[in-house]
């Protein structure tokens, strides 16, 4: 598998407090078969978590050093998680957030809670100047739990779904797990995701085999897992099959 969502870069948010447990648990991803990982920090406006990307290509240099003396065998790249905001443009301008391998996808979250009430305008702006929005996890927010079809608002104007496929055990509650088998039954996601924190169990064993009895197709399993993912790091457009 090809994680594109973790918060394994060390001392920026809730994620891995020193290197040290970064390089445990990038070793458990690689024993469960992890070969590519992308590290989104979470960047949240007028919070301790608004690490710019100076200070992120820092840690991420540290971050690969180390992993190589370790024999650590993955292909790491820096990104981030950014929470919704009004200013994504300014931000990115500014270098304090970061599209995911300088491409053009960046990864992103809404509130747990209430919705913007002006989300598909800013997303809209992004998309015009050239950016791709990944959404991040979206089974975890309740607009689209008890509406999910109103996610197509959102997939029209070119939004990209990623799912924490942990979700599909239970992970993140009964009603994440009954959103996202929806999602991927209707060939809506895009991507799946770790959304590592602290987790050292990657839960892997069983998943292409869940995956394929959800969406019946070996290719749309692989897109979810590695294809889609190459071609976010080759900044290259993604071909959704719907």
């Amino acid at each position: 598998m090809k994680d594109l969502h973790s918060h394994l870069l060390f001392g920026i948010d809730d994620g891995c407090k020193d290197i040290g447990e970064s390089i445990t648990l990038l070793k458990n991803a690689q024993e469960q078969g992890i070969t590519d990982l992308v590290l989104t920090p979470h960047y949240m406006e007028e919070t301790r978590y608004n690490c710019n990307n100076k200070e992120k290509n820092k840690r991420f240099e540290e971050l690969k050093t180390e992993a190589k003396k370790e024999g650590i065998e993955i292909n790491l790249y820096l990104g981030n998680e950014v929470y919704m905001t009004e200013n994504f443009l300014e931000l990115l301008q500014k270098g304090e957030i970061q599209t995911i391998n300088n491409s053009k996808y960046l990864l992103f979250e809404f509130p747990m809670g209430n919705m913007f009430y002006n989300s598909k305008e800013i997303l809209y702006e992004l998309v015009v100047a050239g950016y791709v929005p990944i959404l991040a996890h979206p089974e975890r927010y309740r607009i689209f739990q008890h509406h999910p079809e109103h996610i197509d608002e959102y997939l029209r104007m070119g939004v990209l779904l990623q799912g924490n496929y942990k979700s599909l055990y239970g992970k993140y509650g009964k009603e994440a797990k009954k959103t996202l088998t929806y999602y991927l039954k209707n060939n809506k996601i895009t991507f799946l995701g770790s959304d590592c924190h602290h987790e050292k169990d990657f839960k892997l064993k069983k998943l292409k085999k869940k995956l394929k009895s959800l969406v019946k197709s070996d290719n749309m399993v692989e897109d979810l897992l590695e294809n889609n993912f190459n071609k976010v790091i080759s900044n290259e457009n993604i071909g959704i099959r719907r």
